[in-house]
């Protein structure tokens, strides 16, 4: 015979297993999603580049074209404003406006901070002082730079640490991250971008891997068309540079009819993406030709949200 205490503990238990077996709670989505999208600006470089659309207007496109509330800003399109207050004023106001999140600005045309020489290296470490200040200021984590620079695997390796711990000290007085994208060279050897950041061994200092820059070598081809000669295995690469992730880059060409992409299996990416424990930003960075810009970015921003969904 049981007492009222076991009963009522094994009413509830009853009560509990009957719930979990309910088809609408298991079949029930949760209510976080398991990753974020976000807007890299490269995906409209055609469009800046022409005069069709002002960069400064990138947020609000972000917002009322594709409805993405978070973004990634290239100083390519930013020269000579980077201690212009007024115009990071408006910019950061515009965001604002919108209920736009400004997230990385991405850095490049500074200098090698793999520089063999140490003057130089350290006078490309100074250039970037200035867009981690204006990150700051935008409200940004982080500055997106390059580990490039001439050598051999380890004499490169050995500038870009120190590069880029000169910089990672720098950015770490303001709160701002630094981190490094496969980009071409060694950069996109997954193993040796992660033994760098291994050796830099700073928090604020990471990776920003992309799903498509992992061509090390090109060359021209009869054709005088310069292709990757070396390239080396994506998902390997990202994997790699996972464990340093503070952003995540999906670079998108192409589309079957299917809407998925046809160079990067982008379901087996992320489940590398989310098993390494990253929930944060992902970016669309459209670089197809196929499609134009808005089409490319709605077509990534589809088949991202396909994957996040069921997960």
């Amino acid at each position: 015979m049981i007492n009222r205490r076991e009963f009522i503990l094994k009413s509830a238990a009853a009560s509990v297993a009957a719930a979990l077996a309910s088809p609408s709670l298991l079949n029930a989505k949760p209510t976080k999603l398991p990753f974020k999208i976000s807007l890299a600006q490269w995906s409209l470089h055609r469009n800046i580049f022409e005069g069709k659309l002002d960069a400064i207007d990138f947020a609000k496109v972000a917002s009322e074209e594709f409805g993405i509330q978070a973004i990634e800003y290239v100083n390519q399109f930013y020269k000579g404003k980077a201690k212009d207050k007024g115009y990071l004023t408006s910019l950061k106001t515009r965001a604002e406006d919108h209920g736009v999140k400004s997230l990385i600005i991405m850095v490049d045309g500074e200098g090698q901070l793999g520089e063999a020489n140490e003057k130089k290296r350290k006078k490309a470490v100074e250039n970037h002082y200035k867009w981690v200040e204006a990150a700051k200021f935008l409200g940004c984590h982080s500055i997106r730079v390059n580990a490039g620079g001439p050598g051999n695997r380890k004499e490169l390796a050995t500038a870009v640490v120190d590069g880029l711990g000169q910089l990672s000290e720098f950015a770490a007085k303001t709160d701002i991250n630094v981190i490094v994208e496969n980009h071409g060279g060694f950069s996109s050897d997954g193993a040796w971008l992660a033994n760098v950041m291994k050796q830099v061994k700073m928090p604020n200092c990471g990776t920003l891997p992309d799903f498509g820059n992992f061509c090390i070598r090109r060359e021209k081809n009869e054709a005088g068309k310069r292709i990757c000669a070396e390239e080396y295995d994506r998902y390997k690469g990202v994997a790699e540079l996972m464990p340093f992730a503070k952003a995540v880059s999906a670079k998108s060409h192409d589309f079957d009819s299917e809407g998925n992409e046809i160079h990067t299996d982008f379901y087996k990416m992320m489940k590398i993406v989310l098993s390494a424990g990253y929930h944060g930003y992902v970016g669309i960075e459209y670089e197809g030709r196929e499609d134009d810009e808005f089409t490319g970015i709605r077509k990534t921003l589809d088949l991202l949200k396909k994957i996040q969904s069921p997960m």
